[in-house]
């Protein structure tokens, strides 16, 4: 992989001129009393780095005669890596990590300047991390307030995002792989817990089963916390409590995804938990199945990443009239939006290092973003019947067969050059396949 981050960070120096780049890693967190919790890099620092400990600082100055890339990490320290783990060290930022040259993190304030004197602006992003963004902000205005002496130096910070998330959207086919795995892992612990739901069984056990199935194929655990919710709970988009038991004639909407090798999958599937929809559930499943299949048909090169939603929000809210539950002409219905009772999100986001992954979805008021071959989305429409749900205005009272249902569908899409291919295919969707 050391050869991927080399190019990537190459590209990214090809893009930023005689500036120079400067990236924060993420902040180890702590719990309270000092327990702390698994490390989790900064996702644009790994991408260009894949260095995975924090305290760290990497520049890439393509300005400097001899030092392009540089890291500054944390030394080794015999005492501290007995309790919190082995840490790199300098010498191996640049044996291991490709380095030019490394220093301790302690020499920050005196060797940075060196790496932004002769760059023209600093690519920086202002993130959560105030003390640092001091820092940068502090060596900026030094080197602004002695410009006119040299004649040199940053006259403007710019945010690297604008140019390195645009390159994260399209994935490599190293990434390709990770994403895959973290795909095929993420089936294998749906389709398990698809065979063992049944009604008596708790939400969390399927959780259980399925974290399991994450960490013993090699994951990193789950991509985001597990969403298990039967009943009533599947009516609540980010229900993460897991604590319910699950009955007879009810449905069962899991989404759970696995991180491998820090890329991340995301998966919903719904089903029955005896074995059979309802009436009521079947109508609805089928309305949120087939505005799936439609919304995938639009992931390919060339269309907008609306174009999926769109398709979407027109399937669902057909349905809903033929239903009853909504009542009034197709086109006004979806340009009122009355159907965002029992749709209340957008149809999919980005995939990869995040889960919802960085890149724009809109290049201004008039000019979408146009999906190509690279990009990874989410496709995952839904109903949700809540209960005590206000209709829209003018809309009728929802009938009580239809209260508490909540339904959602989603897979992983990869933008091939000539159309889409569903990363997340293994796990069944069909009514046949999935009653039992």
């Amino acid at each position: 992989m050391q050869t991927e981050y080399q190019q990537r960070r190459e590209a990214f120096i090809s893009k930023i001129g005689n500036g120079t780049a400067i990236f924060r890693s993420a902040p180890m967190a702590v719990m309270h009393n000092d327990v702390e919790y698994a490390y989790r890099q900064d996702s644009d620092f790994f991408y260009l780095t894949g260095f995975n400990e924090p305290e760290a600082v990497a520049v890439l100055a393509p300005n400097h005669p001899e030092h392009r890339f540089v890291l500054f990490v944390q030394p080794k320290d015999r005492e501290k890596e007995v309790w919190t783990g082995y840490r790199c060290g300098v010498d191996a930022a640049k044996e291991i990590y490709g380095a030019d040259e490394a220093y301790p993190i302690s020499e920050l304030d005196e060797k940075l300047p060196q790496y932004l004197e002769k760059a023209d602006r600093i690519y920086y992003r202002l993130g959560r991390d105030r003390n640092f963004n001091e820092t940068v902000l502090n060596h900026y205005q030094i080197l602004l307030r002695t410009y006119p002496k040299r004649g040199t130096g940053p006259i403007a910070i710019e945010d690297t995002g604008a140019i390195l998330h645009s390159m994260r959207l399209v994935k490599s086919e190293a990434e390709l792989q990770l994403m895959q795995k973290a795909a095929d892992i993420a089936v294998e612990a749906h389709n398990h817990a698809i065979k063992i739901a049944q009604p008596g069984s708790y939400e969390y056990e399927i959780q259980a089963e399925m974290e399991r199935i994450f960490r013993l194929r090699g994951g990193n655990g789950p991509a985001y916390p597990s969403i298990v919710a039967s009943g009533v709970n599947a009516c609540v988009l980010h229900y993460i409590e897991n604590n319910r038991q699950m009955q007879d004639h009810e449905l069962l909407l899991i989404d759970a995804g696995c991180a491998y090798g820090y890329y991340n999958s995301d998966i919903t599937r719904t089903f029955p938990v005896g074995g059979k929809f309802t009436g009521e559930q079947k109508a609805l499943y089928e309305i949120v199945l087939a505005a799936q299949k439609q919304a995938i048909a639009q992931v390919k090169p060339g269309n907008s990443f609306h174009q999926g939603h769109e398709t979407a929000v027109r399937i669902l809210t057909e349905g809903l009239v033929e239903l009853g539950i909504l009542r009034g002409d197709i086109d006004n219905l979806i340009e009122e939006e009355k159907y965002k009772p029992y749709y209340m999100h957008r149809t999919g986001h980005w995939l990869g290092l995040d889960v919802h992954d960085v890149g724009v979805y809109q290049h201004g008021e008039d000019k979408p973003q146009l999906l190509q071959p690279g990009h990874i989305l989410t496709v995952e429409p839904g109903l949700y019947i809540v209960p005590h749900t206000e209709p829209a205005e003018d809309q009728p009272a929802v009938d009580p067969r239809w209260v508490g249902i909540g339904i959602r569908i989603e897979d992983d899409v990869l933008v091939t050059p000539n159309g889409n291919q569903v990363l997340t295919a293994g796990v069944p969707k069909e009514i046949g396949e999935v009653e039992r």
